[in-house]
């Protein structure tokens, strides 16, 4: 019977139609605060949209204000007067503040019976996982000829004034970063960060920003993910811009989804949640996010060969809201010196 519900709970997700389509006469709408560049004309965004509005007759309405953490921090601000039905972009680095906040409802979807386990990472279901990927520097292989094959090669004379990082106070993976090297590190990250300094050409407040910096040919590193290759082979035709493996592993990051705290469109969220969860959603993520998709078994183009799949993956420790804040304090601290 377990079998057969699974298998009935799959063809939901990867057939069509998926849903029902609602009365043409009433307007429905789901207000979705994410991520800029998930919301952008050239991410996922508006063709998910586009075909959930036309499974099921509910529109939906974005709300970007900047990165995750500027999302986070909006949701919060706002508390129990939020506008906002869904989030879309909250990551395994954020799930500490996420649950202290107490800003969402959870949702135990039906599709859990299939989604891998490994990409589950909060066991409350307030975030729900949508796709993955891992972080790497990636580096123009024009002008460095020789990348560095570990975090401590980073810190090498030769790579000075070379890497483009993200602030961890305003950017996932800037935080990712740290996170980074503090597994890598332990109590020793802070050392590593002085001795990272010289290398680092500036900060950028986001990853469009410090990724544009590499394309544009002002540095040759930048913090991004190893399926960043994935984009430039697909729309450019390009293998220039490669992912470094590392020798220390590589921090996974998840990407989560859930429903606001006191959303009057819980049943509408409920549908996205899921619609975001079937094969023309995760393949579109995976090709305009480039991400990886958490569902298993969807159809990705040849272009995503070039991602890189490290043989080392780091998991990731919880830490709650407070220890966080003062590492990032400390963080500040090194660089204000």
């Amino acid at each position: 019977m377990k079998r057969t519900c699974v298998f009935f709970l799959f063809l939901i997700a990867f057939c069509q139609p998926l849903l029902p389509r609602g009365e043409k006469d009433v307007e429905r709408k789901l207000l979705v605060y994410t991520y800029d560049s998930f919301s952008s004309e050239w991410g996922p965004g508006p063709a998910i949209a586009a075909a959930f509005l036309e499974e099921t007759g509910i529109t939906i309405e974005f709300n970007a204000p900047g990165d995750a953490i500027t999302t986070l921090n909006q949701l919060i601000l706002e508390k129990d007067k939020s506008r906002a039905d869904l989030v879309i972009g909250l990551d395994n680095s954020l799930i500490g503040r996420v649950l202290e906040a107490d800003i969402l409802e959870p949702y135990k979807t039906p599709l859990l019976e299939i989604l891998p386990s490994e990409y589950v990472f909060d066991k409350s279901n307030r975030l729900i996982p949508f796709d993955y990927g891992h972080f790497a520097i990636c580096y123009d292989s024009q002008s460095l000829k020789t990348p560095p094959r570990s975090l401590e090669d980073l810190t090498s004379k030769d790579y000075e004034k070379s890497l483009v990082l993200m602030d961890p106070r305003t950017s996932t993976p800037g935080l990712g970063f740290l996170l980074w090297t503090m597994a890598v590190y332990k109590d020793r990250w802070s050392d590593y960060w002085e001795r990272l300094k010289p290398s680092i050409l500036t900060i950028a407040s986001g990853w469009s920003q410090g990724y544009a910096l590499l394309v544009t040919g002002e540095a040759p590193m930048v913090l991004s993910y190893g399926t960043s290759p994935v984009y430039h082979l697909e729309q450019e035709k390009s293998s220039r811009y490669k992912a470094a493996e590392f020798s220390d592993g590589h921090l996974m990051q998840i990407e989560g989804m859930g429903i606001v705290k006191g959303s009057k469109m819980r049943q509408e969220a409920e549908l996205f949640i899921d619609f975001m969860l079937g094969e023309f959603s995760q393949k579109t993520l995976a090709i305009n996010n480039i991400m990886l998709p958490v569902m298993k078994n969807v159809p990705l183009p040849a272009s995503f060969e070039a991602a890189m799949r490290p043989d080392r993956v780091i998991p990731y420790s919880s830490i709650d809201a407070r220890e966080l804040q003062n590492k990032i304090v400390k963080w500040i601290e090194i660089f204000s010196r």
